[in-house]
């Protein structure tokens, strides 16, 4: 008897089923099935698929550093020792530049004081609108005036946003910005306006600042007048005379050389009564 044996496909999913038949009879037995795995051919596409697969490093020739370590991206180190071994001299370098920057900070942490008191600075800006608004008054009309005693707290000077007599740095600062942005208009209504003029007109401003407080720095030595009053504490009080300075220049413009006079005039009186 001669036995002969096929495959036959089934179904949609492509299994196929071994049949086996002895003499021309119908198949009576199958011996085993198996799934067929459908091969694509090199250059083919899925035709449902709407973009390229680019997940399959090995079909897209990037090498296996690419799958292990995903998206692109080689893997991470396990541990700082094996990332120190893997590039020991920029590892050694960062850490190098990194304690070399730490210790620069506490350099200068503990030495800024002796170049710029930041602490002291820090007491002279403590200053709130109320604050501003009272000394601006007092500058201009001080004549009502009677408390002019400093307040302290247990032998330190309270905070100027709790005493209208203390002195301090923000209004100096403000009013030296805006005397010089309003010398800078003076000059263009008088077509005489650039850069050069305005930056020569802040650096006499300065300097006159700066011969002020060494001429009544040395009167004090020449005189062996003991004083609590601080460097910074003249610069505050000096500066105060910007604020009538402003008010002259506003008035000059609007009123003439008769109005920049009779204000000018009235500042410098409220100032000498101030100090």
């Amino acid at each position: 008897e001669e036995e002969s044996c096929g495959w036959r496909r089934s179904g949609w999913q492509g299994w196929s089923h071994r049949f086996c038949r002895i003499n021309g009879s119908p198949p009576f037995a199958f011996a085993a099935s198996k799934r067929r795995i459908p091969v694509s051919q090199p250059g083919m596409a899925d035709p449902h698929q709407l973009f390229d697969d680019t997940s399959s490093a090995q079909s897209r020739g990037y090498g296996a550093q690419r799958a292990a370590g995903g998206l692109g991206y080689p893997a991470s180190s396990a541990s700082p020792q094996a990332a120190f071994l893997a590039d020991p001299v920029s590892n050694m370098a960062m850490a190098y530049g990194s304690s070399l920057a730490a210790h620069g900070k506490e350099l200068v942490d503990k030495n800024i004081d002796r170049f710029i008191p930041v602490t002291k600075l820090k007491y002279y800006f403590a200053v709130d609108t109320m604050y501003v608004g009272k000394k601006l008054g007092l500058l201009v009309f001080p004549y009502l005036h009677q408390d002019w005693e400093v307040q302290y707290q247990q032998d330190t000077p309270v905070a100027p946003r709790f005493d209208v007599n203390a002195p301090d740095l923000y209004i100096p600062a403000m009013a030296f910005i805006t005397y010089i942005l309003v010398a800078g208009l003076a000059l263009g209504t008088q077509d005489r306006f650039s850069p050069d003029l305005l930056g020569l007109q802040a650096s006499s401003a300065l300097a006159w600042l700066a011969l002020e407080v060494l001429a009544i720095l040395l009167s004090l030595y020449l005189v062996t007048i003991n004083t609590d009053l601080t460097t910074i504490d003249l610069v505050a009080f000096l500066g105060y005379k910007y604020v009538g300075m402003i008010g002259g220049v506003l008035m000059g413009l609007l009123f003439g050389k008769t109005g920049y006079y009779l204000v000018l005039g009235w500042c410098c009186v409220s100032i000498f009564v101030f100090m």
